[in-house]
């Protein structure tokens, strides 16, 4: 699909996504629909979405092991081996997990090819991807501590790790000047570099040629998703204040089953909700998925022992060989006419004969 076309698409959606909340609940007051049907909607989605790929990915088959490797392999004692990149048994591979799900060490030794002239030459050159791993450092941290500070609405009494990470994280304050009736509020840090790391992501697929030709719709609507989400969270700290008690009174509702709707909430919040249930229920079959698809990578999941360990395929079935001996015991003569060379002569399988 072309780029113009795809971005398109993709930002359409998004309005789209955006107006229906906003003419659901802002003209046509449907705020039990929105504030609890679709929620639960989207969790069953996101629960059954991600069960149902997660069992599909385990039914494939995998008949021998390739782990990616960049590192020696386990072979003599004098030879110094590499066990996290290539891990030898469970233990490097646990390793090498952790190291690919905390720090995104593939990510970090990824490198991007790029023709430039040199002097008139057209060459090749590999230039480290330094800027897409800070970014996706950044954007995965920043949303996993939004997420966590959320827990403040989920839960009641607030977790001891809330106030510690809304301390760390708001350390930065403006001024108390009033606005709107209000003094600002702290400003998080994580909010700034999330949509910072999440617009890097979206330029980088406008930007860069080689994206631009891989991208689709696919790949520019949840990274817009992402930016609208925190872009209306932001609206509602920042400028257009929400009652946080009755947002509270929902949220907790909806999480024990015991869902209520208090009046005055105001619309921006339904826009927010919305949008985070589009979210959840689009992630099960989008490449976010990645998020649980690392786990059952054979890739990373798996030692790399080929050399040293017999691995035999377990769906193989019992299959009957002829052998080359038996070929040529069937065809020898007709193999001696043509000139074919054979293993045992015609006088060599006489004598054979004659002694059995």
């Amino acid at each position: 699909m072309n780029f113009v076309l795809s971005l398109v698409v993709s930002s359409l959606a998004v309005g789209v996504v955006v107006l229906i909340p906003l003419i659901g609940v802002g003209a046509l007051d449907l705020k039990t629909l929105f504030g609890v049907v679709i929620p639960y909607a989207a969790l069953a989605t996101f629960i059954v979405g991600i069960i149902l790929r997660v069992l599909n990915w385990g039914k494939s088959p995998v008949p021998y092991r390739i782990p990616t490797t960049a590192g020696q392999m386990w072979s003599f004692p004098w030879i110094k081996s590499n066990p996290i990149d290539n891990p030898k048994g469970a233990g490097g591979v646990v390793v090498r997990m952790l190291f690919e799900v905390l720090t995104f060490r593939s990510l970090f030794r990824n490198t991007r090819l790029e023709y430039r002239k040199v002097d008139g030459v057209p060459k090749i050159n590999y230039e480290w991807e330094k800027w897409l791993w800070l970014a996706a450092i950044l954007f995965h941290y920043s949303f996993l501590v939004i997420f966590l500070r959320h827990f403040r609405f989920f839960m009641e009494p607030i977790p001891f790790f809330v106030p510690m990470l809304e301390s760390l994280d708001g350390f930065m304050q403006m001024g108390a000047a009033p606005f709107n009736g209000f003094g600002l509020p702290g400003v998080y840090l994580t909010d700034m570099l999330l949509m910072a790391a999440a617009t890097w992501l979206l330029l980088r697929r406008i930007l860069y040629s080689q994206m631009r030709y891989l991208s689709l719709p696919a790949d520019y609507f949840p990274l817009m998703l992402i930016l609208s989400l925190g872009f209306s969270g932001m609206l509602m700290r920042y400028l257009f204040r929400v009652d946080i008690v009755k947002v509270k009174e929902l949220v907790i509702g909806l999480f024990k089953f015991q869902p209520v709707v208090p009046d005055g909430i105001g619309v921006l919040f339904f826009i927010h909700l919305f949008i985070l249930c589009v979210l959840i229920a689009y992630f099960p079959f989008s490449k976010l998925m990645h998020f649980g698809g690392i786990f059952l990578s054979p890739t990373r999941n798996l030692s790399n022992n080929n050399r040293y360990v017999r691995h035999v395929n377990p769906w193989n079935y019992p299959v009957k060989f002829h052998t080359y001996a038996e070929y040529e015991d069937d065809f020898r003569e007709a193999m001696v006419e043509a000139g074919i060379p054979v293993d045992k002569g015609l006088d060599e399988t006489a004598e054979e004969g004659e002694k059995e």
